[in-house]
């Protein structure tokens, strides 16, 4: 499974319907309004390096309102666990 994150920068009229639009692509499973320079987050969970490209310049090109985009391919996945094991200090919750 390859994930990848797409920011994405829209159009003032894209704003309104652009988030909804993505979240249609086949390939994207969620999708995030943001702060800061972009204005989308998507989230894409495909099989294959040729599924992103699919959905990248053959999906997304296709939707009015976005202004450019910027991917990013993860290589490595930490869960809330995995994070706890590297960082943690081997300390008990004492809550009760």
């Amino acid at each position: 499974m390859l994930t990848a994150f797409i920011l994405v920068e829209s159009t003032r009229e894209g704003l309104a319907h652009l988030g909804s639009d993505l979240a249609a692509v086949e390939g994207v499973a969620e999708v995030y309004t943001v702060t800061g320079d972009w204005d989308f987050i998507a989230i894409v969970r495909v099989r294959e390096h040729e599924d992103l490209a699919k959905v990248v310049t053959q999906h997304l090109t296709r939707l009015e309102g976005i202004e450019r985009t910027q991917t990013m391919v993860a290589f490595q996945q930490f869960s809330a666990h995995d994070l706890e094991a590297m960082f943690g200090l081997g300390l008990e919750d004492k809550r009760a």
